[in-house]
């Protein structure tokens, strides 16, 4: 099952330094993100087109790489809705519906920060995050820019959690993606959409839901 891009397939994503990079892409790569999808220089961790499964076979289903790529998506969602809310494009009963979204996201980097500190993990740091001129030009493309990153999120999420072998992780990603679910239906709710659009709970592997948010990986 597909799903639109988002930001118009362009770049979102400004890590700090080149070794905050590369370790994204590790990362992405030991959890079976395909690095066609990622803007890469020689010498990065994968090469383009192909990931090197062999030598870190040990380490593909590792919860705290999970843990941290999924604290990448959380940044970007939470720094999405922080700069729609700053456009304050939004009133009444939409304003407060979606500025609770805002508080969750920025918990939610709170909450897998604390977890993977808990397991004796580093956290990854904030990249930057510069959104193409037009996603909060108007109310309706901030909205419609919003419910694909629901969606998105949604079966991020639930395509990770079979993978999670710890049982405090696996519960820390199915509250947050139940809550992800909800976020997704009160989004449909106010653009007209469907907030229930099947009875059992898509999901998507980490390539294309990186495929769809972020192509390419500035540095």
């Amino acid at each position: 099952m597909g799903i639109k891009a988002i930001f118009g397939g362009r770049p979102v994503l400004e890590f700090a330094d080149e070794h905050s990079r590369r370790n994204f892409l590790r990362n992405a790569a030991l959890i079976g993100v395909g690095a066609t999808y990622v803007a890469t220089n020689l010498g990065d961790p994968i090469a383009f087109g192909n990931a090197d499964r062999t030598a870190t076979s040990s380490a593909a289903k590792s919860d705290l790489d999970i843990l941290n790529y999924a604290l990448t998506l959380e940044y970007l969602e939470s720094a999405f809705y922080t700069a729609g809310l700053k456009a304050k494009l939004l009133k009444g009963r939409e304003l407060e519906l979606v500025d609770p979204i805002q508080q969750h996201e920025a918990n939610h980097v709170t909450a897998v920060r604390t977890t993977i500190k808990d397991l004796g993990g580093t956290p990854v740091a904030a990249p930057k995050v510069k959104f193409p001129d037009g996603t909060f030009a108007s109310r309706a493309s901030f909205l419609k820019t919003a419910g694909v990153f629901e969606e998105l999120g949604v079966k991020a999420y639930h395509g990770q959690v079979p993978l999670v072998k710890d049982v405090a992780i696996l519960a820390a990603a199915a509250s947050i993606a139940g809550v992800e679910s909800r976020h997704a239906a009160i989004i449909a709710q106010i653009t007209g959409g469907n907030p229930f659009p099947a009875p059992i709970e898509a999901h998507l592997g980490m390539a294309p839901v990186l495929k769809a948010a972020m192509p390419f990986l500035a540095k």
